[in-house]
């Protein structure tokens, strides 16, 4: 019998073989998933805002750039080895159309980008993505394979 752990909003969990993570209802908040198939480790990160300004320690996977670190950060304490390390993400939707100079609808453009830009900086390749639109998500991210299944209402369910 599979596990299934829940990671929720602002969260992190790790796991290992035979397990699936399980996030609900991204809307402009983007989900993290790394894996390294040869250590057998596998993340999921729920950010919900892009970059941690004032040094929030409490909260470090609230943000992009400190959430997706510790989670890599722990991961090696675990065995893994960032070289070998891939991601995918999903999320990030414009959930809100507000007019005017309201920030609150890009929200999730700004988390999909200060995902790739700390992605980017710790050198691990994102391969794959379903971002943006204006629908929520939930994600399956399972252990085994590394495969990323989304489901969203009205929309057929894809992997990743």
């Amino acid at each position: 019998m599979r596990t299934i752990v829940t990671v929720g909003i602002s969260d992190m969990k790790i796991v290992k073989k035979h397990e699936i993570l399980i996030s609900y209802a991204l809307g402009s908040c983007v989900g993290i998933c790394i894996i390294d198939c040869v250590a057998q480790i596998a993340g999921m990160a729920h950010i919900m805002l892009s970059y941690n300004k004032n040094g929030d320690k409490k909260e470090v996977f609230k943000y992009a750039d400190t959430g997706i670190t510790e989670m890599v950060r722990q991961m090696e304490k675990l065995g893994g080895i960032k070289s070998r390390m891939t991601a995918k993400i999903a999320g990030g939707a414009k959930m809100f159309d507000i007019k005017g100079s309201s920030t609150i609808g890009s929200i999730g453009e700004k988390n999909i980008a200060a995902v790739k830009d700390t992605l980017q900086k710790l050198r691990i390749r994102l391969i794959a993505e379903d971002v943006g639109q204006n629908y929520g998500r939930t994600i399956m991210f399972d252990s085994t394979n590394g495969n990323l299944t989304i489901k969203s209402f009205g929309k057929e369910e894809k992997v990743i």
